[in-house]
């Protein structure tokens, strides 16, 4: 018998898909636009060595929000079930571990990166000056990572109860507290990258404790974990952060080589990739947030057997993605003038922007098919298949690209390869999506691939 809360085995799908999209599209913006607000305000110092330090220590900090991703997926699947289930108890002792475990994880990491942050600048590209504004910004917000952990397990755990707008208000609140500080800091004390660096660290400890404060306050709190109840909930935790972990580090991988690979053509180059690594985000968030919002239309279709809507749904997404990347394309091309010169780019820095605000901005549709397919692999029992997709993209999508039109066309060239590196993996992720949904199948009699999707909106933007 079909649960009462699932709404989407009746009525418009792409309504359905679009109302979601529209809704987590919010939260996700506003995280992105902590990172774009950084990048604003460094920018207004006209110092290009300040913005490629952020794009070098951006390629490094896109690894430690992987464990954040995993420990979000693996704590918001195992409370929801327990909820489910009508074991409230039980749902507040996995609540409390994910979040202990989260913490220790986060702390453990951040203490490796922070004691290896130089090697690691070097190895993405940075040198000289850059090198030591890299260092210096990372050594700030390092030691915050397991802050980050506790807001982003703690938002999944508002979400696994339900409170999604509880958790989308702990990201903006974090955006604004970033937002009211960076001016303050960067211009009013003077205090440049160290400024930009600290407005982030407060903005994490907003998130933590606006994550947390409605957990104790409206959903039964947390408690303390016995050492035999952490141990025997380590297994089960890992079994889901694992597999989501390796798919979400596949992004910062590709990441890294291209900010190497652009750090070939200078301080500019990377700075206007820095500008276009915050940008998109912003100007996509729509299309990030798309396969968290499809993956419950999809799963509570699939479980009712309804599998004709599963793949009108898959459709809908795939139409819906279309339309949106044709639309902000359109914007970003008129604005484009404007965008460049809110952040004071010259020479190759603009050249850059002109060129993603254009022809490589319509190339973000695959992006869309991959998160579209990757919904489907991750409700129709097929997960793994999202994570090779991933690194498949990351890895043989991009870097042979990237090595031969950056050796034909410069900077511009590495743009273009990375862009392209995602069309034969939209169009085979796309195929092999297809292919299942042409398969009647059954739900699994356990649910943990359609729990692990559909929780996949939690971060599923940090691709």
């Amino acid at each position: 018998m079909p649960a009462p809360d699932a709404v989407f085995l009746k009525g418009n799908l792409f309504r359905h898909i679009t109302v979601m999209t529209l809704t987590s599209s919010v939260g996700l913006m506003a995280v992105f636009l902590v990172d774009f607000i950084d990048m604003v305000f460094i920018s207004m110092l006209g110092k290009a060595e300040l913005a490629a330090a952020i794009g070098y220590a951006g390629a490094i900090l896109f690894f430690t929000s992987s464990i954040g991703i995993g420990m979000a997926i693996a704590a918001g699947a195992q409370v929801s079930r327990a909820l489910g289930e009508g074991e409230k108890t039980l749902a507040r002792n996995r609540a409390s571990t994910a979040l202990v475990w989260g913490v220790i994880f986060g702390s453990a990491f951040a203490a490796l990166i922070w004691l290896n942050v130089r090697p690691l600048a070097q190895l993405v590209g940075a040198t000289g000056e850059t090198l030591d504004l890299a260092v210096l910004y990372l050594r700030i917000i390092i030691p915050s990572l397991p802050l980050l952990l506790v807001g982003m397990v703690g938002g999944a755990i508002l979400r696994a109860h339900g409170a999604a707008r509880r958790s989308m208000m702990a990201t903006i609140w974090g955006a604004g507290v970033n937002a009211v500080l960076d001016p303050i800091l960067i211009f009013g004390l003077d205090m440049e990258l160290t400024g930009a660096a600290l407005a982030s660290v407060c903005a994490r400890i907003t998130i933590a404790l606006a994550a947390l404060y409605p957990i104790f306050r409206h959903h039964g709190g947390l408690c303390r974990p016995s050492p035999r109840h952490m141990l025997g909930a380590l297994a089960p935790l890992l079994a889901i952060a694992g597999p989501a972990m390796l798919t979400q580090m596949a992004t910062p991988v590709g990441q890294a080589y291209v900010t190497r690979a652009m750090a070939a053509y200078g301080e500019e180059a990377v700075a206007g990739m820095a500008i276009i690594a915050r940008m998109s985000p912003v100007a996509f968030a729509t299309i990030f947030a798309l396969s968290g919002a499809i993956g419950p239309v999809i799963g509570q279709n699939f479980g009712a057997g309804q599998h004709d809507r599963v793949r009108r749904a898959w459709l809908n997404g795939m139409l819906f993605a279309l339309l949106v990347v044709i639309t902000v394309t359109l914007v970003l091309y008129l604005l484009r003038p404007y965008i460049a010169a809110l952040f004071e780019a010259e020479g190759i820095a603009q050249t850059l922007i002109y060129l993603f605000c254009g022809p490589l901005a319509l190339l973000f549709f695959f992006n869309g098919a991959i998160f579209v397919s990757n919904a489907a692999f991750n409700n129709l029992g097929r997960p793994l298949w999202s994570t090779w997709i991933n690194w498949g993209r990351n890895t043989l999508g991009t870097i042979p690209l990237v090595l031969v039109c950056g050796a034909v066309w410069g900077a511009p060239g590495v743009l273009i390869g990375q862009a392209l590196g995602g069309v034969a993996f939209a169009i085979l992720a796309t195929i092999l999506s297809g292919r299942i949904m042409k398969r009647p199948q059954s739900p699994p009699t356990k649910p943990p691939f359609a729990r692990q999707g559909r929780l996949l909106s939690l971060v599923n933007l940090r691709r």
